[in-house]
C-alpha cells in the first residue's frame, strides 16, 4: 500500500468515529431543546395559573400538573418556585417588549414609520390581551413583598422605554439635551394605559381606534404626524385599499 494511503479498515474506523461524533452532537442538541422546551412549559404552566387565579393557584403541584411533569421535574430547572415565578414575569415583560422591536424590522427606512410600527405592535394581540393585562396585575401585587420581583420588573420597564427612545431619539428634529428621555417616559405611559384599556375592555372601541388613538397621541408628545404612516400597518391596509 503506497504510504499515505489509508487502508480499507482506517477509512472504516474513521467512518465510525465521524458517525460517532455526529451522533453525539445530535443527541446534545436534542437535550439541549427538549431540556429548553419543558423550561418553557413550566413557565407557560405558571403563567396560566396566575392568569386564572392568582398567585395562590401556582403551586408546586398545580405547576407540574399543568406541565405535565413531575413535581420534582421542576427542581431541575428552577431552585425554587419564587425563580420559577420571576422566570415567567421576566418571559411576560420580554415577550411584549420584543414584539414591539420585531414589527419594526423590515419596515421602510423612515424612522417615524418604525416607530409608528412599534407603537401599533403595542396596542394589538398578542401583546393587547386581557390575559396579558391580568396576569401582569398578579405580578404587580406580588413585587410589593419581593425585591428580585421588583428588580426584574425595572429592568423590563427600562428595555421598553429604551427601545421607544431609540426610536424617539432617531426622529429628524431639533431637540433639547434629555429630552428624549421625558418623552420616552410620556410615550410609555400614554402606550400602557390604552393597552390596559383595551385588553380589558375590547368592545368598548371601533376597529383600529385604539392604535389610531396611540398614534395620535404619540405624536403628539413628539410633534409628529405617525398616522401619516398608518398605511403600512396591517389593521389600515383593508380600509386603504
Amino acid at each position: 500500500m503506497p504510504h499515505g494511503v489509508d487502508t480499507p479498515g482506517e477509512l472504516i474506523d474513521c467512518t465510525v468515529v465521524q458517525q460517532g461524533e455526529k451522533m453525539q452532537s445530535e443527541r446534545r442538541l436534542y437535550r439541549r431543546e427538549s431540556e429548553e422546551s419543558r423550561r418553557s412549559a413550566l413557565i407557560a404552566a405558571t403563567q396560566s395559573l396566575v392568569a386564572e387565579g392568582g398567585m395562590g393557584a401556582a403551586t408546586v403541584r398545580a405547576i407540574a400538573e399543568r406541565a405535565g411533569v413531575t413535581g420534582g421535574l421542576i427542581r431541575h430547572y428552577f431552585q425554587s418556585k419564587d425563580e420559577l415565578i420571576r422566570a415567567a414575569y421576566r418571559t411576560l415583560m420580554d415577550g411584549m417588549t420584543a414584539k414591539g422591536a420585531d414589527a419594526t424590522v423590515g419596515v421602510a427606512a423612515g424612522p417615524e414609520e418604525r416607530l409608528a410600527a412599534f407603537c401599533a405592535a403595542t396596542l394589538r394581540p398578542p401583546v393587547m390581551e386581557a390575559s396579558g393585562v391580568v396576569l401582569w396585575a398578579a405580578f404587580m401585587h406580588r413585587i410589593r413583598a419581593d425585591a428580585e420581583l421588583l428588580a426584574l420588573h425595572e429592568m423590563g420597564y427600562l428595555a421598553f422605554r429604551n427601545v421607544l427612545e431609540t426610536l424617539i431619539i432617531a426622529l429628524p428634529r431639533d431637540g433639547k439635551q434629555g429630552q428624549t428621555r421625558a418623552e420616552a417616559i410620556a410615550c410609555n405611559a400614554v402606550l400602557d394605559g390604552l393597552w390596559i384599556e383595551g385588553s380589558l375592555l375590547p368592545g368598548a372601541f371601533a376597529q383600529s381606534e385604539i392604535i389610531t388613538i396611540g398614534l395620535r397621541s404619540v405624536g403628539a408628545i413628539l410633534g409628529v404626524n405617525l398616522l401619516a404612516h398608518k398605511s403600512l400597518l396591517p389593521e389600515f391596509r383593508k380600509t386603504l385599499s
